[in-house]
């Protein structure tokens, strides 16, 4: 028996079960109907928050500064930040922090609370590009820590509405159905548990989805990382603005088995050293912050080393300081690395660098609102101007929070004058059948991934982005007739999810005639003296609301 079409109803639609997603959630009034998609099993973390391990980056010590952190952010970005987003963004964050706390958040407290250089009574560490120990977290597993106590909170709530394995294929438009207006009406979304299509109609839409790190070979992020919400905002009419800067982790660990396992930047904010494979200390020959230099110089600096000698990976090194220090601090680090045969506390942990963050991404405002009315975009997902030509460690947590609770107390103000959506058309399969050839998804995905890791990656030429350009054109086309042709699944969605996202990618950075931030050519080894974003308009564009 052929499954239905099923048509909900909600006041808001969030797409993405991340810390923004459920902050947002959490952060309306129990007024409004919340349906909360999760594209795995909740239980199983499968967003990025739930990995990752420094913390949230906030003015909390006496000894900081709101103009401290905005002056490393802005130098950390290249000058590319967005002054304004910078300033609103660490303004809110002690205020974002005590809401964290309020929901039960078991952040790491200090052992000596009185010590001059941290008074605050939670422990605050260092990283890369930081001037203070403004950095607090739970041990080295903050974002599961996060994770966990706000899905407990969001239980609690009869309003919100959790749905795990539901990807989202598309938005849908009023212009799409021809009614005047641009606004957002709601998503096309596949219930995995039924593998079938269903119609979410919504006042408001919001994209929460995460970034796109999955389009490269080697990456710390989870599968899901595959760009959705940029390339559905895309196709729907949203500008969409500095893709090209995609931030690679400096320290990955190399392990066959260890598959996109993570090694905090908190580890070196806490002394651990960079090393080549003979023992030699190589980061101060690239900047005088040495292992606490900004991410883009400390991959491009192991990527170099690399290159140079040879070699497969180098070695992070925190065998120097206490066993105990290293339990204490890294519980999780320690354990997983154990897994491997590598003991870090007596010996270095081998390291390559992969890709962790989207800096870029869809334009929104100081609300988190994008080009179309009723939709939003939030976290990785969105463009904020906070991150600029290089994002600075443990801030992306922090823009959660707060861009999260300014686009919640937005819906609740529009929401009195916001209209019920209308009749929204069930999903057309009509012309579609079973595919026998899932082979090629496989095949597109592993082409995709190797060609972005090999011709846009750390370091870009001409001639590789011209390569990568042509190269993902022919995707495009093969993806849009296997997609108009076959009946839609998870691996089908991303993969053109993640082919869109790359062409833009690309296009960002041809479009980028200097070496600034994470974009190093070398047929543009310089920086212009302007600073200006990469900003692609689509066909369809949408009015700026």
């Amino acid at each position: 028996m052929r499954a239905v079409n099923r048509h909900f109803r909600h006041d808001v639609l969030i797409i993405g079960s991340g810390a923004a997603g459920l902050t947002l959630a959490l952060s309306l009034p129990a007024s409004l109907s919340i349906a909360v998609l999760a594209k795995g099993d909740l239980a199983q973390g499968g967003g990025s928050t739930w990995w990752a391990q420094g913390g949230v980056a906030a003015v909390l010590d006496d000894g900081d500064s709101i103009e401290s952190h905005v002056d490393d952010t802005l130098r950390a970005g290249g000058g590319l930040c967005h002054k304004d987003a910078v300033r609103l963004t660490v303004s809110h964050s002690r205020e974002a922090i005590d809401w964290l706390l309020a929901q039960g958040v078991p952040f790491t407290r200090d052992p000596s609370p009185d010590k001059e250089e941290c008074a605050f009574e939670y422990h605050l560490t260092r990283e890369g590009g930081h001037s203070h120990r403004r950095i607090i977290h739970a041990a080295d597993a903050t974002g599961a820590a996060i994770m966990q106590s706000l899905l407990e909170q969001v239980q609690k709530r009869p309003n919100i509405e959790l749905l795990a394995q539901h990807v989202a294929i598309d938005l849908i438009t009023s212009s799409k159905l021809g009614l005047p207006g641009r606004r957002c009406l709601g998503a096309y979304v596949l219930d995995g548990t039924r593998d079938h299509v269903d119609t979410f109609a919504a006042r408001f839409t919001v994209l929460a989805c995460g970034g796109a790190s999955k389009v490269y070979l080697y990456t710390s992020n989870p599968d899901g990382a595959s760009g959705d919400g940029i390339a559905m905002a895309f196709r729907a009419g949203c500008r969409v603005a500095n893709l090209e800067f995609n931030q690679f982790h400096p320290t990955c660990l190399y392990h066959p088995k260890a598959k996109s396992f993570l090694l905090s930047e908190a580890l070196r904010g806490e002394g651990a050293l960079l090393k080549l494979p003979n023992g030699e200390r190589f980061m101060p020959r690239f900047d005088p912050r040495a292992e606490l230099a900004p991410r883009d110089i400390v991959a491009r600096a192991i990527d170099h080393e690399m290159k140079r000698l040879g070699v497969d990976c180098v070695y992070l090194d925190i065998s120097h300081l206490s066993a105990d220090f290293i339990k204490t601090h890294f519980p999780t680090i320690y354990r997983r690395c154990l897994d491997f045969s590598i003991d870090i506390t007596r010996e270095p942990m081998p390291v390559v660098p992969a890709a962790h963050y989207t800096c870029g991404g869809v334009m929104v405002d100081d609300c988190g609102r994008t080009d179309l009315s009723g939709l939003y975009a939030l976290g990785e997902t969105s463009f904020t101007g906070l991150h600029g030509a290089n994002r600075m460690a443990s801030n992306s947590l922090l823009e959660c929070f707060v861009y999260a609770r300014r686009a919640a107390a937005d819906i609740e103000r529009c929401a009195a004058q916001s209209a019920e959506s209308p009749a929204l058309p069930s999903w057309d399969a009509s012309q579609v059948t079973d595919s026998d050839e899932d082979i090629i998804i496989s095949h597109n995905w592993d082409e995709l991934r190797r060609f972005m890791w090999d011709y846009v990656g750390i370091v870009r030429t001409n001639k590789r982005l011209l390569r990568a350009h042509h190269r993902v054109q022919l995707l495009l086309a093969e993806i849009d007739e296997f997609y108009s042709n076959y009946k839609v699944s998870r691996d089908l969605i991303e993969l053109r999810n993640l082919a869109q996202v790359a062409e833009l990618m690309i296009r960002c950075a041809q479009n980028r005639k200097e070496s600034r931030g994470l974009h190093y050519s070398l047929d543009y080894p310089g920086r212009l003296e302007t600073a200006a974003d990469s900003i692609i308009v689509p066909e369809n564009a949408c009015e700026q609301t």
